[in-house]
């Protein structure tokens, strides 16, 4: 049976672009692309956890004024909301005080949000991926799926934005019907060609293979196409050894990949954000937009913690 999908993740009505102070210019192109292309209300969060700190006209006492930072950051963006109105877009402009991922989850929790996009820094010393840990948090438990735009990711104007090729990395792990499910449906709504791929690590290659050959493997994924799908859209399988980051990346660009859908599932996230992860490292080096499904959503959607062998062994998309 098929997992259950939100349509609204397909075709977003309410998207969230958490944004810092100054703004990721190439994640909010990317923000209000998907805004107009799918004629969504576009929300411009921002969350900030320093005072504005003023002095009493009468007394000189310093004190903390809250409604001067709140105005403070609005003034921040509000360039950024003249430009989705004039484009001809819903725009919501929301600041609160706050640790960033507190505030983008706990928003999320308020309201009916379809999708987020978020922008990223190039990788820091300890390994973040923004200021903190507001990716990983919101990565982990987001109850909807996360748009990552990368520090490497190329600007989508010169295609239009459009999304033609969509890379899809999978497992034998069973959240990856999951996974392929929402990917086929992305491709479905964008008229795209949908890539599986599969990587075996070169030390497990003797066990996975053993009385299966490749072929069998790249028909197993074609399986995990929903059946009503399969004949609306293209869909080619790749089962290859190697690093599974680095034929991930190494595809997304030979096949001008415009999206990678990835998921993350069980107790291994963690390993899968620190700098040796796939997903940690994927996200820092892609060059077009990564869409991940949290370990939230793929249980919301029915997949299990069980799996049929250790998901280390068919390491690609379900961590």
């Amino acid at each position: 049976m098929a997992a259950t999908i939100k349509p609204g993740w397909i075709k977003p009505k309410t998207i969230l672009f958490a944004s810092e102070i100054p703004p990721n210019e190439r994640a909010f192109e990317f923000a209000l692309a998907q805004a107009r292309e799918f004629s969504a209300t576009l929300i411009l969060l921002h969350a900030y956890d320093t005072l504005v700190v003023a002095a009493s006209e009468t007394s000189g006492i310093r004190y903390y004024d809250y409604a001067a930072a709140a105005r403070a950051e609005l003034r921040h963006l509000d360039p950024l909301a003249e430009r989705v109105r004039r484009a001809g877009m819903d725009c919501e402009v929301v600041v609160r005080a706050g640790l960033a991922a507190d505030q983008i989850l706990s928003y999320t929790r308020e309201r009916e949000i379809d999708r987020i996009v978020m922008g990223t820094h190039s990788p820091g010393p300890v390994g973040k991926l923004l200021v903190g840990s507001v990716a990983e948090a919101v990565l982990r438990t987001a109850r909807e799926p996360v748009y990552i735009v990368g520090p490497e990711v190329v600007s989508g104007a010169y295609r239009a934005y459009a999304t033609r090729t969509i890379l899809c990395a999978v497992s034998l792990h069973e959240a990856s019907g999951v996974v392929v499910n929402f990917a086929a449906q992305l491709a479905v709504q964008h008229g795209a060609r949908l890539i599986l791929q599969h990587v075996i690590r070169p030390q497990e290659r003797a066990a996975i293979l053993a009385g299966r050959t490749l072929e069998q493997l790249e028909a197993e994924a074609f399986e995990l196409v929903p059946a009503p799908l399969r004949e609306k859209i293209a869909v080619q399988t790749i089962v290859v050894p190697g690093d599974p980051t680095e034929e991930l990346l190494y595809q997304s660009r030979a096949q001008q990949v415009d999206l990678l859908v990835l998921g993350a599932q069980g107790a291994s996230a963690f390993k899968a954000m620190t700098r040796q992860g796939v997903v940690y490292k994927t996200l820092a080096h892609s060059m077009c937009p990564v869409i991940t499904l949290s370990p939230v959503v793929l249980a919301e959607c029915g997949a299990k913690e069980g799996i049929a062998r250790p998901a280390e062994e068919f390491l690609a998309g379900v961590f």
